[in-house]
């Protein structure tokens, strides 16, 4: 806009100079319509509302969600054209693997009359889970003659949240209520009353339901059962999502084999009563949103990050943590969790077991899915089994030989190994007991 004002009066100056009347007259009237311009098209973009309604912000893969927009000319002018455009990520414009399905149109021309009121609705199908930006909105309007645009945004972004898929996992009677991660536990927390592993001499305080009758008999002094101190103790799984770990031809299917592996698994647990959680290095992209600010448009980066969140802090390093227990709403706390896991390279996986070690209960087995096996993963598991935790590995890679080659250095620190091919081989990933009985 100053350019243009900048070259009228250059003209207008040349014009006075050389008494050029005609040329004078000339100037004045572009200088008039650059001025106008600037104040209608000012005047077009400050005086529209905007809204943005979506029918639902959480849902599972392969449903769809409505986004309603509705723009009103609040102005005393009509508006003679505008641009309106509802930004999406760029996962979903991907040709290869789109993340989101667009119908319908997300960008489009509009002319508002006074008083007068548009409406803009599509659909946007849900391919895969994700923690998806929808907006901002931003307009974009100027005069008729190109001279000046300008652009706004109008409505903050919605964040619409999509639900990691859970399969069912094969092999488990959840009727008979069949274990997963019955462990031997070298630290005694408390004692199974079905497993008797000897007896001992009768102590003061002893119930009568512990005493061995029949050793008593038979020694003539008061025997008491020894219990074995095991637990039905359920899982912490742990899923490697280190940018680094992942081949990205292979990308985004082998790290949402992991997020499904991990959410089945999760599931199987939640059915069956016991205690499960999940630890991980990648990063939740709520926090990342909440740090950083929301994603705005280039053209309009300045105002966008105005109306971002206004407090930037620090980025601090620390694992994503849903604590290990047992409770009602649990797995909903998951699979919200792991719907907004983001590939990240702020932690390795030895430095997420050092970090998040203290929220790994000693009596719940650690399931470590992984994509890559060096000698500082290997040595990190084979320490926390050393240390009296049970400790399973899935490994999630298609090639056999790649499976072999990434189980060599966790079979020597004595660690189970199970292979996880595709989508297809989740179900059955845990036949027989994933952790080892």
């Amino acid at each position: 806009m100053i350019k243009w004002i900048l070259l009228g009066l250059v003209g207008l100056l040349i014009a006075y100079v050389l008494d050029m009347s005609l040329l004078i007259y000339a100037m004045y009237a572009f200088l008039g319509i650059v001025i106008i311009s600037r104040i209608l098209s000012g005047n077009w973009v400050d005086n529209v509302t905007a809204t943005r309604k979506c029918d639902q912000l959480t849902i599972e893969e392969g449903e769809t969600v409505s986004v309603f927009i509705s723009l009103v000319n609040e102005g005393s002018l009509p508006i003679s054209w505008m641009l309106v455009e509802d930004l999406l990520p760029p996962s979903a414009r991907n040709r290869v693997a789109p993340s989101l399905t667009l119908t319908g149109q997300s960008v489009d021309v509009v002319k508002l009359g006074r008083g007068k009121s548009e409406n803009l609705v599509y659909q946007v199908q849900a391919n895969r889970r994700g923690y998806y930006q929808i907006g901002p909105l931003v307009l974009e309007t100027g005069d008729l003659f190109g001279l000046h645009r300008r652009y706004r945004v109008a409505s903050d972004p919605n964040y619409l949240l999509v639900l990691p898929k859970t399969i069912t996992l094969e092999g488990y009677d959840i009727a008979s209520r069949r274990p997963i991660g019955e462990v031997v536990m070298t630290h005694r927390l408390f004692e199974d009353p079905t497993r008797i592993a000897g007896v001992r001499d009768y102590q003061p305080g002893d119930a009568l339901a512990r005493i061995n009758w029949r050793a008593t008999a038979r020694t003539g002094q008061l025997q008491s059962k020894i219990y074995e101190p095991s637990s039905v103790a359920g899982a912490t799984i742990l899923v490697d999502f280190d940018r680094r770990s992942f081949d990205r031809k292979h990308e985004p299917y082998r790290s949402e084999l992991s997020v499904t592996a991990a959410a089945s698994i999760a599931n199987a647990l939640f059915q069956m009563g016991q205690q499960v959680g999940i630890v991980s290095n990648g990063r939740d992209a709520a926090e990342r949103i909440e740090q950083e600010g929301w994603r705005g448009d280039a053209r309009t980066r300045d105002e966008a990050q105005k109306r971002a969140m206004s407090s930037v802090r620090e980025d601090q390093i620390k694992p994503v943590v849903i604590p290990t227990r047992k409770s009602a709403d649990q797995m909903i706390h998951i699979r919200r969790g792991l719907a907004r896991l983001e590939l990240s390279n702020r932690l390795t996986f030895s430095q997420l077991i050092s970090e998040a070690q203290e929220d790994m209960p000693r009596d719940a087995t650690i399931i470590a899915i992984l994509s890559e096996v060096d000698l500082e993963r290997a040595v990190a598991l084979g320490s926390l089994r050393r240390q009296g935790y049970a400790v399973t590995a899935i490994i999630n890679t298609y090639e056999p030989a790649d499976f072999v080659r990434i189980s060599g250095p966790l079979l020597n620190e004595g660690i189970e190994t199970r292979h996880l091919v595709d989508e297809s081989s989740v179900a059955s990933i845990c036949r027989r007991q994933v952790l080892g009985t």
